[in-house]
């Protein structure tokens, strides 16, 4: 089934729902699940792996998404960490590079929705 701009809205969603639990998390209002971080578990990760790599792997924007978005959940659990450690004003002023990986994130969806048609 091919993509539609319905689909590339949901994985903005997910964006913004994986920002939002990381800073509940740097902010002390929930705990850091595992799944917040893992490619596989994660919603933004899943759609991923999923739906988008599945259809159009070959895209070079897919491969470089892949690797953007695993460096966004990596940083993300270096910043909840430190956060757990007590580090926590250095942990909340890593949301910065979290901001820098989603507008990146943005920057390779506008380009793959653009080269898919879709947009």
């Amino acid at each position: 089934m091919p993509l539609t701009s319905f689909d590339f809205q949901q994985a903005r969603v997910k964006q913004v729902l994986f920002k939002s639990r990381l800073r509940s998390v740097l902010y002390g209002v929930r705990e850091a699940e595992s799944s917040l971080f893992s490619p596989v578990d994660n919603p933004l990760g899943q759609w991923l792996h999923t739906v988008l790599q599945p259809q159009h792997g070959a895209h070079p924007e897919v491969r470089e998404l892949d690797r953007t978005v695993q460096q966004m959940l990596r940083t993300g659990q270096d910043l909840a960490t430190r956060y757990q450690r007590g580090h926590i004003e250095e942990a909340r002023t890593g949301l910065d590079q979290i901001n820098s990986f989603a507008d990146r994130i943005e920057v390779l969806l506008l380009s793959l929705e653009a080269a898919l048609g879709t947009g």
